[in-house]
């Protein structure tokens, strides 16, 4: 499954990529469907910001699917890699329900539109249904469809509303 998502804010391309890299836990009231995210690890080399974030969800997993999927699926590590000379990040989820199964990754890029910024997400997300451990195989590619379907129709409003949150963020706080 593919992902893409676009936003536009209106605020200059440097600052709204340093308020995604440096205040992603202050935006947290910003994004409805979010409940907490934890910084776990930070480091700088060669123009580059590495880090690692702990994001826990607020949404609610479908009746129908609360027999296959548990809260784990509402909770996930997010690995980025900012790029300070080209104003992108490269981020890679890793879930914690059906880990080898899920492989989500992609790439956030900061555009100058006059003085706007618009931010361009594009990802894939991949379900191995052969890699989902300690169910019976006749019920994996359904868990694997299940489970494609929750995290997908998650991933993309959740990129919309964090640059929403972005927004709302830089207009109550006027930072440029």
């Amino acid at each position: 499954m593919l992902i893409r998502a676009d936003a536009q804010i209106p605020f200059p391309r440097s600052l709204v990529y340093a308020i995604y890299r440096d205040k992603l836990v202050e935006l947290v009231p910003y994004m409805p469907n979010v409940r907490h995210i934890t910084l776990l690890s930070r480091s700088e080399a060669d123009g580059n910001v590495y880090s690692v974030n702990e994001w826990h969800g607020g949404s609610e997993i479908p009746a129908a699917a609360r027999v296959l999927l548990s809260e784990d699926m509402l909770s996930w590590k997010e690995y980025n890699t900012w790029n300070q000379a080209d104003l992108t990040v490269e981020w890679r989820i890793e879930t914690y329900a059906f880990t080898e199964a899920v492989k989500c990754s992609g790439k956030n890029r900061f555009l100058q539109d006059g003085n706007s910024t618009v931010i361009e997400s594009r990802g894939e997300l991949v379900i191995d249904p052969k890699q989902i451990k300690g169910v019976p195989f006749f019920l994996t590619s359904r868990i694997a469809h299940l489970v494609e379907d929750f995290l997908g129709k998650n991933i993309q409003p959740n990129l919309v509303a964090m640059s929403a949150g972005v927004r709302q963020y830089l207009e109550q706080n006027r930072l440029d």
